[in-house]
């Protein structure tokens, strides 16, 4: 996967991505704001709960929109698993620290959404020269195919949750939410399909949308507002999977530019809500931080596990690349905001779980960046080669 966040993948003269400062400054924006305004309940203020969902189907459609099928093809095995049974173990064992740790049923939902890995911060922050192609389109995919897995399983989590007496009370059983749960995959399934049908209708009335082995500029109109319509409909009801699947199929050709703006802006605004709302609310900072450990620790293991399925072995450098890979952004933060209408405190817990995450994530790049470093620095410099041999061969005259 890229995003081609050209701007966005340009580094300050910290070494930091500017996506990671930008995102700094919105949250820091929206704490300020939210002191000085003092805004109470705003998880649920009318729109609130649609504004999640419009910035988090922006966000998933460009973490697909750019995949390209041959990365998926290669590692197909390796991102299946790490996208189903990944997510569920990664899940899994961060919920089961917090809950023990802190005897909360309702902290079961906090391992499902900080699970998955942030596509666009993976984008911004692929610049390791020592690690292979392979393993780089290995977590691209992974990150860009784990978002709607999470967004799904969050329902699941969310009514175990309740089951156990978190958040409000439900009427229905564990039966009744698992058939909700797959009746929402259907759901999202079945808006696909009429997506897909409605393109490539689309498509065969544009004679297949080329011309002289272009793309005509009108297919291009037909997918933005396709894509448009999708997202706006798909924000009502959080029907993700639906806006993942349809990057995949619908590219945006000419307008694909505009898109990485639109993905960047959401992530500004995702985290400038995500400090309005921290600011306005109590802040588990202790919580937080053993999730973010947690979050980091569960993909390591991940890892671990998977790299045994990867054929041929991945390198150490590549293991590394993988293992330390856990970056939390946009999916965490709406994920948060989405959910602490019903468990109140979410947002306090994740949030300080977000920063301790990337926190630690940048500080084992750098400390592999130096170490690679130091490896190349004592290294013996390579032979030079004869001066004659070094010329380029040239014929001789006549």
């Amino acid at each position: 996967m890229a995003l081609g966040l050209s701007r966005l993948r340009g580094r300050t003269s910290a070494g930091l991505p500017r996506v990671v400062v930008g995102a700094c400054v919105a949250l820091a924006g929206g704490a300020i704001l939210g002191l000085l305004t003092d805004p109470e309940n705003l998880s649920h203020a009318a729109g609130y709960q649609y504004a999640a969902g419009l910035l988090l189907a922006i966000g998933l459609y460009g973490s697909t929109h750019d995949i390209d099928f041959a990365e998926v093809r290669r590692s197909l095995k390796v991102v299946l698993v790490a996208v189903t049974v990944g997510v569920l173990v990664k899940a899994s064992l961060i919920a089961t620290v917090m809950v023990l740790a802190f005897d909360r049923p309702e902290y079961l939902v906090l391992g499902i959404a900080v699970a998955q890995i942030d596509p666009l911060s993976v984008a911004a922050t692929q610049k390791s020269d020592r690690v292979s192609p392979r393993a780089k389109a290995i977590l691209s995919v992974w990150a860009a195919f784990d978002d709607p897995m999470t967004v799904l399983l969050t329902l699941y989590f969310s009514a175990l949750a309740v089951r156990y007496g978190a958040g409000p009370a439900g009427d229905g059983s564990v039966v009744t939410d698992t058939a909700t749960v797959f009746g929402d995959l259907l759901l999202n399934l079945g808006l696909f399909v009429l997506v897909a049908a409605l393109w490539w209708a689309a498509a065969a009335w544009l004679g297949r949308g080329r011309r002289h082995g272009t793309r005509r500029p009108a297919a291009d109109v037909v997918a933005l507002a396709l894509v448009v319509a999708l997202i706006l409909f798909a924000a009502q009801d959080m029907m993700v999977l639906a806006v993942a699947l349809t990057g995949l199929l619908v590219r945006l050709g000419r307008f694909g530019a505009g898109l990485d703006t639109a993905v960047a802006l959401a992530f500004l605004a995702a985290s400038a809500v995500l400090g309005v709302v921290l600011a306005s609310g109590e802040v588990f900072l202790r919580e937080g931080l053993v999730l973010g450990v947690s979050a980091f620790a569960a993909q390591l293991l991940v890892t671990l596990l998977i790299s045994r399925l990867v054929r041929p072995r991945l390198t150490w450098p590549d293991l590394a690349h993988l293992g330390f890979g856990q970056q939390n952004g946009i999916t965490a933060i709406l994920l948060a905001l989405a959910l602490e209408p019903r468990f109140p405190g979410t947002v306090g817990v994740v949030g300080p779980a977000i920063v301790t995450v990337n926190l630690l994530h940048h500080t084992f790049q750098w400390a592999r960046v130096d170490r690679w470093r130091q490896d190349l620095s004592t290294a013996p410099e390579p032979q030079q080669a004869p001066a004659a041999m070094s010329q380029e061969w040239k014929p001789e005259p006549g």
